[in-house]
Formats: structure tokens, C-alpha cells, sequence
């Protein structure tokens, strides 16, 4: 195992001063932090990938293909499941993911903007007008802010900016403006898990103490700059910056976050750092309220936190790039596993102008669906061990492998992506659509039933958008937030 070479480039932040848009911002070759010359050995292979030359050639078949098998899933929970959260497709019934005994249409919300990619025009108007008819947010429950945030406040502004549907972007500010007594509320501005959608009234959920993920807290601004910009009003993505910053002052001294803390107090409950969840998309959307808003303030907490990431967790273990899970205040080791959604941070780091680190850290979880043919969902990288076996429909390899082929134009990802799609069309593949699974180390893969909504947004979509060329998204200038939905790029 090697070493970790000496911090290289400390001029990111003057480098990237001036807002640019994510694509343009992806294409940077500046090392960031840390720097692309981390570590001795980057040379094994990522390095040596051609950059995108041209247009990009599409793949008809495959794509007409991914786009049949979304009709056909969608088809089946318009048959058993409509309006409903999410389709159950081996019992042919149904479940609600947010509300107990009342529906929000999260398959609906979350299935927008890919069939308006896909060009599925007629099962579009049908999910806008269920939208119109029958979506409220006036129930007197509690909701899960965070994923109320990215699957529905997402999922409607998307919707909106493919169809100019006005009821849309009218919901997302509705459902916005309901969710903001978590942060409101908050002492420190780092909101409260839950909060009820009538009264405001404010919980943490199954905690005993007011303690929340740094996921939960800091993956909204996004949706909420986004809708600020379109409604014209700042304090969205002010309640949005003010939690991500209440976080990031509590960092420890070696630059790391923990993953729980009392968000009354501000005291951290869960001292061990990692990069997967709970605090996953908490460093992803530092750097995407950078890239999208031009907001330099978020672009040097992003820069100080990754420095810390690779100062005291990245090494390179048996050949291949992988992130210890180490106690924030004294860098020790915690353990080596690593969750599935963690692939997430290769296409981060692609995003963020090290394309070959995040080729590399693409390269360590090629062996794990190499090995299982479907990823589990918690390994021990030291020995590729199943520590949670299931696999619950998750895209987060998917997302990365359509950064870096957009970034290298290099077909091993495309090649990748093909040989996940059919990975799951053999083990996921119903006869109702898509089911998760349980145990991807037994064969036949033992199967769960459900269809997740973000298999909707994000699988169907990425696969879509590796081999199709749609002519309705600026492939130069498009985004995707944390749950796969276009709010720029649709056009």
C-alpha cells in the first residue's frame, strides 16, 4: 500500500474565482487542492485516458432499448400503483414513502423530466394533470425535510422547466415554504429532521435527542437556489447557505466532519468521518452551489473539507484508490468499509477538475460489480466482502460513469454502464418492471419487492443520456442535482 504524497496546489480558490457553469467548470484540468499529483502510482491507468474529442457518438439501439424498458416499468405502476409513492411490482400493489396512508405521487414527481427526455410526450401530459388534480402538501404529518428537498421540490422544479407548467413551480415553492420552520427553528440554522406540514412543528424523528445527518443538513441548495432564482426570493437559498456554514464552522481541526450532530447545541454525536452516508452529498453540494451560483464562499469550504479527505483518508489499498472511514479529531482508523453510495464521489471529483482521481476511485468499484455482478450495499474494501448484501436499485455508479465519459469520451464507461444495465435487466427485471435485491451473493439473487422512485430519475436517465443524444438537453451546459433531476439544460 502506498503513501500519500505531500499536499501539492494550494491556489484553487484565486484559480476559480469567477462563476462558470458546471460543464465548463468539469472541464477544467486544474488540480484541485490536494491536486491530481496526490498520490505516486496515479499513473496505473485513469491517467492515460483521452479527453473528449468531437461530438460524442450515440448508440440508437441500447438507448431505444432503455427507453422501451422505462415505458414498459412505467406502464405497470400506472396499472397497479398510480398516484401512488412507489410501485410493489411482484404483489402488484403499492406504498407511501412520506406520509402514513396518504400518497404525494413520488413516482410521478420523480419521473418528469426522463420522459420528457425520452420524448414520452403522452404518459407526460397524463402525470401533469394527476399533478394538477390532486397533488397538496396540506397534510397534517410529518415529512422527511431532506428527502422532501431533493425528491419533490427537485422533482417539481424539473418537471417545471420541461413543461412551463406554472402549477408545478407553484407546488415546489408551496412544499419549500413548509419545510423552512426546520430551519427557522433551528438555534444553530442546521435544520431538524422532520417538520409537519400544516403546523411547523418540528421533530428529529426516531432520535431521542435534536440530531440530524450532515447529509439531511446540507443537501438543499441546490433546489432551493434554483427556486430562489425563479421566484425571486433569497431566503431559500439563505436558510439553505446558513446550514451548510453552521456545519462546516464545527469542522474539526484536521479539516473533517463527523456524520450526526445536535442541531440545538451544534455538538457532534457521530465522531467518524467518511465520504459515503449520511454525509455523502453534503460535500456534493458544496461544490454544486459553487458551480451553478457562483458562490466562492461554498468553493473554499468545499476546497478546505476535500484537503482534509485526502490528508487523512484516501489511500491506496491493494492497488486501487479507496477512502477509510477515520475519527475526525484524531485521524485514526475507524475501519475500511465503504458504502455503495460512496461511488457517488467519483463523478465529484470529476466534476471538481480531478477526472483522473475520479477515474481511479471508478476503477476500485469496478472490481466490486465485477466480482458480484451487482454492487452490494456496504463492502470491506480490504477484502471485497459483502457487509450489507442488498442492492436497492441504486444509480450511484451510473452517475459518475456519464460524468466521466462526457469529461474523457473514453468508451470503458459507456462499456461499464452497458454491463450494469445488463446486470440488472437479468437480476432486477420482473415481470411488472424492477424490483431491488435483497442478497446479491446468492444465485439466483434473492429479490425484494419494490421499485424505487429515483430508479425513474436517475438509473433509466443516466443509462438514456449515455447513449441516446436527445435533442432536448444541451449535452455542453445541462445539471443534475443529487437525485438525478435537470434543473439547467433542458431545452
Amino acid at each position: 500500500m502506498e503513501e500519500l504524497e505531500e499536499k501539492g496546489d494550494d491556489g484553487l480558490i484565486d484559480q476559480l474565482r469567477l462563476p462558470l457553469d458546471r460543464r465548463s467548470m468539469m472541464r477544467r484540468t486544474t488540480a484541485l487542492g490536494t491536486g491530481a499529483g496526490l498520490f505516486s502510482g496515479i499513473s496505473t491507468g485513469a491517467s492515460k485516458r483521452s479527453r473528449s474529442a468531437g461530438k460524442r457518438p450515440a448508440d440508437p439501439a441500447i438507448a431505444n432499448d432503455v427507453r422501451r424498458e422505462f415505458l414498459r416499468a412505467w406502464k405497470e405502476y400506472k396499472e397497479h400503483a398510480f398516484g401512488h409513492d412507489r410501485l410493489k411490482p411482484l404483489s402488484e400493489t403499492y406504498d407511501e414513502f412520506f406520509l402514513e396512508d396518504e400518497s404525494l405521487g413520488l413516482t410521478i414527481i420523480e419521473s418528469l423530466d426522463t420522459m420528457y427526455l425520452m420524448g414520452l410526450d403522452e404518459e407526460l401530459s397524463i402525470a401533469v394533470e394527476w399533478i394538477e388534480e390532486n397533488l397538496t402538501f396540506d397534510y397534517d404529518q410529518e415529512i422527511q425535510v431532506f428527502e422532501a428537498t431533493i425528491r419533490l421540490v427537485g422533482g417539481l422544479i424539473a418537471g417545471y422547466k420541461a413543461t412551463e407548467n406554472e402549477t408545478l413551480l407553484d407546488l415546489a415553492q408551496d412544499l419549500a415554504d413548509r419545510l423552512l420552520p426546520a430551519f427557522e427553528k433551528s438555534p444553530t440554522g442546521m435544520p431538524y429532521r422532520f417538520v409537519n406540514l400544516r403546523t411547523g412543528e418540528v421533530s428529529s424523528g426516531f432520535f431521542d435527542n435534536p440530531e440530524n445527518f450532515m447529509a439531511e443538513i446540507g443537501t438543499h441548495i441546490v433546489e432551493w437556489g434554483e427556486l430562489s432564482e425563479l421566484v425571486g426570493d433569497d431566503k431559500y437559498y439563505n436558510a439553505a447557505k446558513n446550514a451548510l456554514q453552521a456545519a462546516y464552522e464545527r469542522r474539526s481541526n484536521l479539516d473533517l466532519l463527523g456524520a450526526t450532530i445536535n442541531v440545538e447545541t451544534g455538538e457532534w454525536t457521530d465522531t467518524l468521518a467518511r465520504i459515503g452516508p449520511p454525509v455523502d452529498s453534503f460535500y456534493e453540494y458544496l461544490w454544486d452551489g459553487w458551480a451553478l451560483f457562483g458562490d466562492s464562499d461554498l468553493l473554499e469550504w468545499y476546497s478546505v473539507l476535500l484537503d482534509g479527505i485526502f490528508d487523512h483518508q484516501a489511500e491506496w489499498y491493494n492497488d486501487y484508490l479507496w477512502f477509510k472511514r477515520v475519527d475526525m479529531n484524531t485521524g485514526e482508523l475507524g475501519d475500511r468499509q465503504q458504502s455503495e453510495l460512496s461511488q457517488f464521489f467519483a463523478g465529484l471529483l470529476v466534476e471538481s477538475g480531478q477526472p483522473d482521481l475520479g477515474g481511479a476511485y471508478h476503477d476500485s468499484w469496478t472490481q466490486v460489480h465485477e466480482k458480484f455482478g451487482l454492487p452490494p450495499g456496504q463492502i470491506n474494501y480490504s477484502d471485497l466482502s459483502a457487509v450489507w448484501p442488498s442492492w436497492y436499485l441504486r444509480p450511484e455508479y451510473l452517475g459518475p460513469a456519464l460524468l466521466l465519459y462526457d469529461e474523457t469520451g473514453d468508451e470503458v464507461y459507456r462499456d461499464r454502464a452497458y454491463r450494469h444495465y445488463q446486470q440488472m435487466k437479468t437480476h432486477s427485471q420482473v415481470e411488472n418492471g424492477y424490483t431491488v435485491i435483497e442478497d446479491v451473493t446468492t444465485r439466483p439473487m434473492e429479490r425484494g419487492d419494490l421499485t424505487m422512485g429515483y430508479w425513474f430519475s436517475e438509473n433509466m436517465k443516466y443509462f438514456y443520456l449515455l447513449f441516446a443524444e436527445p435533442d432536448r438537453l444541451d449535452r455542453d451546459n445541462y445539471y443534475l442535482t443529487t437525485e438525478g433531476n435537470v434543473v439547467r439544460g433542458l431545452q
